[in-house]
């Protein structure tokens, strides 16, 4: 038998399981280990983007006319209020219209950013956000309204209503992700697909990121602690996140015929044993007579 055994090694290597370390996410971070997360969340605003923007003020009637286009409107029969969304939760992803028996919500409207990066702003004109980050362009609203003479202490929100993800590959529920807010990671977005199947790699995750319009494609290790490091780790508006499949699933995916590949070969390596072993047979029974 121990003529067999390295085959028998041999056999089990190729069928077993993945290892643990290909499996986990940040397996080489040991028990009751911390790790600072350097990497700082600064996404900059894009042509396209559509910006939620609310101006605040002690004397409410001074930011009345630079509100017009963050509020929500709520038609009953004839009558028509408008509601202040000074609260984020009457912010909607984008969704359709609420309708609730003779109530109906319209979407916010919000401020588009151009394609040169510019947005209309009320009575300011044109505003270059392309580039800013959403403090930097809550502070030049801010400093505009002040130093112009509109409002003496304005506070200005500043916040994405299309922030939206697009996760492929190898998860359970591939999906665009639309979030309420600004900020998601990629292990927050893998969790809302319902995570990496087994037949995807955690070492080899690309995200696709728009960089001044081209499309730069960024790799991150998912088993890594350096994932925390990583650019991608919080993810940006139109982020595309692809898991790669194992080499075992291409393989299956790319086979035309009705038996797997790795079938074909269990069958071989099947058939070579059988051989080795009535050789080996016949080898013993000669050597008895």
């Amino acid at each position: 038998m121990k003529q067999f055994l390295p085959l028998a090694l041999l056999v089990g290597l190729l069928f077993s399981c993945r290892s643990h370390q290909e499996l986990a996410y940040f397996a080489d971070a040991t028990v009751d280990s911390a790790r600072a997360i350097v990497t700082t969340y600064n996404a900059a605003i894009h042509p396209g983007d559509q910006l939620y923007i609310y101006v605040y003020s002690q004397t409410p009637d001074a930011a009345v006319a630079f509100n017009q286009e963050t509020r929500v409107f709520v038609a009953e029969a004839n009558r028509t209020f408008a509601l202040d969304t000074t609260h984020r939760s009457l912010l909607q992803s984008q969704e359709a219209p609420q309708k609730s028996g003779d109530l109906t919500i319209r979407d916010i409207d919000g401020y588009l950013v151009s394609e040169s990066g510019l947005i209309q702003f009320p009575l300011l004109g044109e505003i270059r956000a392309a580039g800013l980050t959403q403090d930097s362009l809550s502070h030049l609203i801010q400093d505009r309204l002040i130093n112009e003479g509109y409002i003496l202490d304005p506070v200005v929100t500043v916040s994405p209503m299309n922030f939206r993800v697009s996760v492929i590959g190898e998860v359970r529920t591939p999906q665009e992700i639309h979030v309420q807010g600004d900020r998601l990671t990629i292990l927050e977005a893998l969790a809302k697909c319902g995570d990496i199947t087994m037949d995807g790699l955690k070492h080899n995750v690309t995200v696709m990121r728009d960089r001044n319009g081209v499309a730069t494609p960024i790799q991150i290790d998912l088993t890594k602690q350096t994932l925390f490091d990583s650019e991608v780790y919080y993810l940006q508006s139109n982020d595309i996140v692809y898991v790669e499949p194992t080499k075992r699933k291409k393989r299956s995916a790319s086979s035309n015929e009705d038996i797997p590949k790795y079938v074909t070969t269990a069958v071989s390596l099947g058939a070579a044993v059988y051989t080795i072993l009535r050789a080996q047979v016949t080898m013993l029974r000669g050597t008895i007579r």
